[in-house]
């Protein structure tokens, strides 16, 4: 299967598979809460994964200068943005580098905001890293259409928490599970709210490579010296061409000042990642973009598949067309289906979803759905939802 050719296996293929999302439930239960794609590797990780296994090439990771220029030469043709290689530093993965830069950076007591609903992990790494947790949330203005995210942040709310003498906001840039791609102004402003207040915003962008339209996207440190001076970009292509397994991230600064802070970091974070996940990485930045954009466009198809199918069968369920990635974030309050929907379409529908309250208490009705597949799976798991109703 070519690059320019990137489809999802049958079913039956992909319960062979080892990876958590299709060992976590019994095997008459679709799986698609786990953020990780059913589609096959792109072939320059195919192609460096094989030869450093046939070479036998397993051992610690050393240098990887490969993996800087590919950040860069990606960075540069999806989003005009020119990386400083010198200022990129490697970890197992994002979560390893939030907590190891948290370390660095602030105490136990210090406070951090996020703004939920938001990925789960983040409130595990606040509570690993001993801080105190302050929550703005997102608020939905109740406008929905094909081409607007409904789920807004109130920038105006942002600085008065800032001007507490907030110490971290730990970004979702573009966000997990709302879909939402923040604009350049709105990442503007809070450059320059955090330069004013002393703010550091960490962004985890590791969904970023999966914008539909590319151009959408703004790294968080191509904006201005204001925000190369108060922020550092957490990131991976774990997301963007499925490897997390692999075991990889990145942590970018362009701000000399900043970058000579995170000499502080330990100098195992470097070597606990993977040596095959940082050459994967390398090949994938630098030569994975015809898959990723193969991908896309089936992953295009694939999020408006799902509102037809709601539409068609479940008119009453609320969902947003996500800018970004493969998450649908669906809202089924008006299907009745008790406290805790995902349990309840798991136990009677076979079907599984990741819970919204997990992404934020006031989101109990929602689920998450990894859409990340066949149309046919998709097509499957709405068929499921509504046999659940009968």
């Amino acid at each position: 299967m070519a690059d320019s050719n990137v489809q999802a296996p049958p079913l039956a293929q992909l319960l062979t598979h080892h990876s958590e999302k299709w060992r976590r439930f019994d095997r008459d239960v679709l799986p698609l809460p786990v953020a990780e794609m059913d589609f096959p590797i792109a072939d320059p990780i195919r192609a460096v994964l094989a030869e450093m296994v046939a070479k036998s090439d397993l051992g610690y990771l050393g240098s990887v200068p490969e993996l800087a220029a590919g950040y860069a030469k990606f960075a540069a043709a999806r989003w005009g943005w020119s990386v400083d290689t010198a200022q990129l530093g490697v970890a197992a993965d994002v979560g390893v580098a939030v907590v190891e830069v948290l370390r660095v950076f602030t105490k136990p007591g210090d406070t951090i905001l996020i703004n939920s609903p938001v990925y789960q992990n983040f409130y595990n790494w606040i509570n690993e890293t001993h801080l105190t947790k302050i929550d703005l949330a997102f608020t939905r203005t109740g406008q929905e259409s094909d081409d607007l995210n409904p789920w807004q942040l109130d920038l105006d709310a942002l600085e008065k928490i800032y001007a507490t003498g907030l110490r971290v906001h730990l970004l979702c840039s573009p966000h997990n599970p709302l879909g939402r791609v923040f604009s350049k102004g709105e990442l503007t402003r809070i450059a320059e709210m955090a330069k004013k207040y002393g703010v550091l915003v960490l962004s985890d962008e590791i969904h970023a490579p999966l914008t539909y339209n590319s151009k959408d996207f703004t790294p968080f440190l191509s904006i201005s010296d204001a925000s190369r001076e108060v922020g550092i970009t957490l990131t991976a292509a774990s997301k963007g061409w499925n490897i997390a397994g692999l075991k990889c991230a990145i942590i970018v600064t362009q701000n000399d000042v900043m970058n000579e802070k995170l000499k502080e970091l330990p100098i195992a974070v470097h070597f606990r990642a993977s040596i095959l996940g940082a050459f994967a990485s390398a090949a994938a930045f630098a030569d994975g973009e015809v898959w990723l954009d193969t991908v896309l466009k089936q992953l295009d198809y694939n999020r408006f598949l799902i509102r037809d199918l709601l539409r068609e069968h479940l008119p009453t369920v609320t969902y947003h067309i996500p800018q970004n990635s493969y998450l649908g974030w669906l809202d089924l309050t008006s299907l009745n289906l008790g406290e805790n929907p995902s349990a309840t379409l798991l136990e009677k529908g076979r079907v599984a979803f990741n819970p919204g309250h997990t992404y934020g208490s006031q989101c109990s009705q929602y689920v998450r759905f990894n859409f990340a597949t066949s149309p046919e799976i998709i097509t499957e798991a709405i068929a499921r939802t509504v046999r659940t109703l009968e």
